[in-house]
């Protein structure tokens, strides 16, 4: 069986032929969700704000990082470094751009300031600027003589000390930046409910729980990434010390829960009440009325119409 080569050290032909299948099948999966997010954007006038842009450009690093993850025999030549280097590059620029949602968000609800959109140029410097350094760094740690089964793997220690300073490293700084500003915002919206409450306001109170409950979903995109990168943090150190031994199943928990980082990434962030709102008003007007009531009540267009956005979205409104 598959599991039992952590016994021997190294992985047989029918484990990566699994893993391969593993990859390929989560990174389709992110690529559909990516690839659903984008079209909406497209498709949609009503989501073109810049709140949703961002998410716009999140879910085109994503479906970009999973077309790249997918196509061709990463065993040949040019497929295997237009793999390894173009995963890296919108990989490291699908989490880079859940910082700058984070701090959009805490610069406008915490900070109270209405100047995001001025910062689009900035946001693309930063993302595409360090996920190209990164790249690059990434490259002095190749041997490009090598050539195997996902040979976009550094070989030797310091190829793979410099994948994880490029790649592990800007990751978990990522996760503990967006932590700490979604603490922030959530710790300020709970002041601002008990201000609201003490002061029987009960439209603020209203508008305040609103809030509260759209950013309780906010408050889980730290932990995407954590959980699609913590299998393959634990892997890169396993193999760091013990580079000889594989581990089947920890190998295969890495690549199935990176994978499917797009696929989370959409549905956290791209499924929020604007998108089911203009998806919704279209199935309404073409969708027979007699059906339509067997849609669950979320689903339902004139649910969806009193359904509060964040305060990100309420600000650019005005």
């Amino acid at each position: 069986m598959a599991s039992t080569v952590a016994v021997g050290g190294a992985l047989t032909a029918h484990d990566r032929q699994i893993l391969t299948a593993v990859n390929a099948g989560a990174s389709s999966l992110s690529l559909a969700g990516s690839t659903f997010i984008v079209l909406c954007y497209l498709l949609f006038k009503e989501l073109r704000k810049f709140s949703f842009k961002l998410v716009f450009y999140l879910a085109l690093s994503d479906m970009l990082c999973s077309f790249f993850s997918i196509i061709g025999d990463p065993s040949k030549g040019f497929f295997c470094y237009a793999q390894g280097y173009s995963t890296h590059f919108f990989c490291v620029a699908s989490f880079l751009w859940t910082t700058t949602i984070a701090f959009t968000l805490h610069r406008t609800v915490v900070q109270h300031k209405t100047d995001v959109e001025d910062l689009e140029a900035m946001f693309h410097l930063y993302v595409w600027g360090t996920s190209l350094v990164m790249t690059v760094m990434r490259s002095f740690g190749n041997d490009h003589r090598h050539f195997g089964v996902w040979c976009w793997t550094q070989t030797g220690l310091a190829g793979k000390a410099i994948h994880f300073v490029t790649f592990y490293m800007p990751l978990w700084g990522a996760i503990l930046y967006n932590g700490f500003t979604y603490f922030q915002v959530i710790r300020m919206l709970n002041n601002a409910t008990r201000m609201a409450v003490g002061m029987s306001s009960q439209a603020f109170v209203s508008d305040t729980r609103d809030n509260m409950r759209a950013l309780n979903r906010w408050g889980y995109y730290p932990l995407i990434l954590i959980g699609s990168w913590a299998f393959g943090t634990i892997n890169r150190i396993h193999d760091f010390f013990e580079p000889n031994h594989k581990i089947f199943w920890l190998t295969f928990l890495d690549v199935g829960t990176a994978a499917l980082m797009g696929l989370f990434n959409s549905i956290a962030y791209g499924l929020n009440s604007s998108v089911r709102r203009a998806i919704c008003e279209r199935l309404d007007k073409f969708w027979p009325e007699r059906l339509s009531r067997w849609l669950p009540n979320n689903l339902k267009y004139k649910n969806l119409q009193q359904e509060s956005e964040l305060v990100l979205f309420k600000t650019e409104d005005q």
